[in-house]
């Protein structure tokens, strides 16, 4: 029996900050449901307390409490391994990392860092990754979607490092089995009581079923015709009311 739902933020939600036709009912009939519900998101130009910001003055009712954010699951791992990090990230995500240690860094933080993702930066972050220093990334997402157009994410700029230092990234958002299960613990529920809904094929949908949870893929935000067919057991609809209308 589904006890609980996870929901993609960007593409599920709402694109370029406006919600997605029918998205703020959708939520609003799951937060009165009997399941439990939770957001979670790879985005890091933000931090969660902004996230969640942005969120209810679109329309949406959540409570900070249920947002989850993959820097903020960094954040929480060095924190737990006393990193000190050098921070590859977006100068509005900053935040996020007050009050760390950064002096001689031993980690690399690698996040969607936009203009900060040139050459100087990543070969600084390549020589402390060649003396020994983890990498920490949010995600392996390939892309994202912004005023109508798809766009590099952070995933490209992962690859390139590991390829380059010979290691593999600590990955600590989506698709790693690691956040997932987090948010799970967080509501009690065991991975085949849960439904992840998600317009990323990869880090969403297969990701979420490769745990044994059930996955839904909607076609919005980054979706691509064809997507459904690299995850035949998923349910598929147009959008989140869509999809609720199902559950509901």
């Amino acid at each position: 029996m589904l006890q609980a739902v996870l929901l993609d933020i960007s593409g599920v939600l709402h694109e370029d900050g406006q919600p997605l036709p029918g998205a703020v009912e959708a939520v609003s009939r799951l937060q009165a449901s009997r399941l439990a519900l939770r957001f979670v998101t790879n985005t890091s130009r933000k931090t969660g307390t902004r996230v969640h910001a942005d969120l209810l003055a679109m329309g949406f009712e959540l409570e900070r409490q249920q947002v989850f954010t993959a820097p903020a699951a960094v954040r929480r791992y060095l924190e737990h391994h006393r990193l000190r990090p050098y921070l590859l990230v977006h100068e509005q995500l900053e935040p996020e990392f007050a009050g760390l240690d950064t002096g001689d860094p031993d980690a690399v933080v690698l996040c969607d860092a936009e203009q900060r993702l040139d050459y100087p930066h990543l070969d600084a972050a390549f020589q402390l990754l060649l003396e020994g220093a983890p990498l920490l990334a949010v995600g392996t997402n390939r892309y994202f979607r912004q005023h109508g157009a798809l766009h590099l994410d952070a995933g490209p700029f992962v690859k390139a490092l590991e390829y380059a230092a010979g290691i593999d990234a600590v990955v600590l958002g989506k698709p790693a089995a690691g956040f997932f299960h987090t948010v799970l613990d967080d509501m009690g529920v065991r991975p085949g009581a849960a439904l992840m809904v998600g317009d990323d094929v990869e880090a969403d949908v297969a990701a979420a079923m490769a745990l044994g949870m059930q996955g839904a893929l909607v076609r919005t935000g980054k979706y691509r015709d064809g997507d459904e067919a690299r995850v035949p057991q998923a349910a598929v609809e147009d959008g989140l009311a869509e999809l609720v209308d199902r559950l509901l």
